[in-house]
């Protein structure tokens, strides 16, 4: 979930595998002005994808869904997000089931997804709005609270129980696709040296599904709002009760693209808390050079 950029602590929730659109020997490669998706495996690009490869290779349908960020319903042209990874791969995309995602994009957005999550039926990679578009103009309709272009690509799902953006991974402005080991991708958000069993190592788990997508801890994460762990944790300057009243609803305290988490227990928050007093001693800033 995008954030508005302000203190308050994005929860969201926005890497490796670079999806592949696999080439013949031969054949053309994506324009180089066009926009497009990257795809890579590992921290190893491995190739690139922009809308005209797209319209030709995985067969265009019109899409229609239950849009959070535009809060009604839109059409979309888009193609099966199965297909585009099954292009991507070139190879049967199940065995990927088990791997994790980075899905990234041009405004600092990074949401991690599971394979499975990926690989269900419903989702779709859109490209362009379906009652708006003229030619190549894909006639985006300007998005969310900020009201920014969604292009290039805007992943969307179309099942009645797959609106909840806390659930399935809604990134507009996509620009890559990564698949990578999260410990690889982000080793100094990990509350290292804690208990197992720790509230913080629950915490840890609420950060990376809810919070990471924007924001970062030790420098690794989302951009969108602010580092959480350096040069100060937001426990050091923000008492924990406010802390956990901003992440349960951001809108009693400022107008912010930041969602409200009503669907996080008060046991989950406090877990958040404890996670966030774990990091304030195990800080890591690379802006240091450390």
């Amino acid at each position: 979930m995008k954030t508005g950029g302000t203190w308050g602590i994005a929860m969201g929730a926005t890497g490796g595998l670079v999806l592949s659109i696999v080439l013949a020997r031969g054949e053309a490669l994506a324009d180089p002005e066009a926009p497009t998706l990257r795809f890579s495996l590992d921290g190893t690009v491995v190739g690139s994808l922009d809308r005209a490869t797209l319209e030709a290779r995985c067969a265009t349908r019109r899409v229609e869904v239950d849009d959070p960020y535009y809060g009604r319903r839109k059409v979309f042209l888009a193609c099966p997000l199965r297909t585009v990874l099954t292009l991507g791969f070139g190879e049967v995309v199940s065995t990927y089931a088990d791997r994790n995602f980075f899905l990234r994009a041009r405004d600092g957005y990074v949401k991690p997804a599971a394979g499975s999550r990926l690989l269900e039926d419903g989702g779709f990679l859109a490209f362009a709005d379906a009652e708006r578009a003229r030619g190549d103009d894909p006639g985006w309709e300007p998005i969310d609270r900020r009201q920014v272009d969604p292009g290039p690509f805007y992943l969307v799902w179309s099942g009645p129980q797959q609106h909840a953006v806390h659930r399935y991974p809604w990134p507009y402005q996509l620009v890559s696709i990564e698949v990578a080991r999260f410990e690889t991708e982000y080793p100094n958000t990990l509350p290292r040296g804690a208990p197992a069993d720790s509230s913080a190592w629950e915490g840890f788990a609420i950060f990376r599904s809810e919070c990471i997508a924007c924001h970062a801890v030790n420098g690794e994460g989302g951009s969108i709002g602010p580092d959480l762990n350096i040069p100060q944790s937001i426990v050091e300057y923000r008492p924990a009760d406010q802390i956990k009243a901003f992440v349960r609803n951001p809108r009693t305290f400022r107008y912010t693209s930041m969602p409200a988490h009503l669907h996080l227990s008060n046991q989950q928050l406090d877990a958040l808390v404890a996670y966030f007093e774990a990091m304030k001693t195990r800080k890591r800033d690379p802006g240091e050079g450390n």
